[in-house]
Parts: structure tokens; C-alpha cells; sequence
């Protein structure tokens, strides 16, 4: 049996699946812009959500079963693993190392410089240095 033009035909033509690639590309051309600096501002959303409340409130439970919040020579892994200082240590606090967007150590101090009466807790930012770009808990 021989196909007729009409029954062969049923397919895209090449100019049809050109039209719909340029117009994809156009619409990628206009948003992918828009979101490239998103990936920077989520790193300092997540940084800013644990300095502000995920681990300060593991710190906050730490500081209620044992009296105090960690020594600064504890750190943060006083979350994780119960240090000797600890007395009611109820932990783990935290399921992870606490690592900032950028996988290093959220810096941490008790008592702190900015916060004497509790801590100072922060990120190093993008740079990895003090700087403007820092992440705290006394903004």
C-alpha cells in the first residue's frame, strides 16, 4: 500500500522546529540574566536564616538543659557532641556540621565581643574574610 503527500506529511517541518527553538532562545536570553545573581543572594538568605534562628535556637536549648551557652574553645561542635563542660547535655542539637553557604565554620564566640551577654555568632561571607560582607547576629 502506497502512502499519498497528505498521509506522509504529518510531522514538524524544519522551519516549524527553527521558529520554536529561537523563540525558546529568546525567552532564555531575557530571564536567564534575571537570575543569575539569585545563587548569591540565596547563600546570604540561608546564612542569615542559621545565624538568626536555626542555630541560635540549638544554642538557645543547649543554653537551657546545661545553664550557659558552649565556650568559645567548644564551638559549635558542642552541638553535635557533648563536650566535658556539658552537665544535662541533651543533644544533638543539630543534625550537621554547621557550615555556612560557603562550607566553612560559622565563627562563634561566648561570651561575645558585640553580645557580652550571650555570643557572638557569624558568617565570613563570600570572601572568607571580616569584612562589609559578613553575616552576624548583632546587625
Amino acid at each position: 500500500m502506497r502512502l499519498s503527500f497528505k498521509e506522509k506529511g504529518k510531522g514538524f517541518t524544519l522551519i516549524e522546529l527553527m521558529l520554536v527553538v529561537i523563540i525558546i532562545s529568546a525567552l532564555a536570553a531575557m530571564v536567564l540574566p534575571r537570575l543569575a545573581g539569585r545563587s548569591e543572594q540565596a547563600r546570604i538568605a540561608a546564612a542569615r536564616a542559621d545565624v538568626r534562628a536555626n542555630i541560635a535556637t540549638a544554642l538557645k536549648l543547649y543554653e537551657l538543659d546545661n545553664g550557659k551557652f558552649p565556650a568559645t574553645s567548644e564551638g559549635l561542635n558542642a552541638l553535635l557532641t557533648k563536650p566535658a563542660s556539658a552537665g544535662n547535655w541533651n543533644g544533638p542539637y543539630i543534625e550537621k556540621e554547621p557550615l555556612d553557604p560557603w562550607n566553612r565554620m560559622y565563627e562563634y564566640k561566648s561570651p561575645g565581643e558585640h553580645r557580652p551577654q550571650d555570643y557572638d555568632l557569624y558568617s565570613l561571607g563570600q570572601d572568607g574574610q571580616e569584612g562589609n560582607d559578613d553575616i552576624s547576629n548583632w546587625d
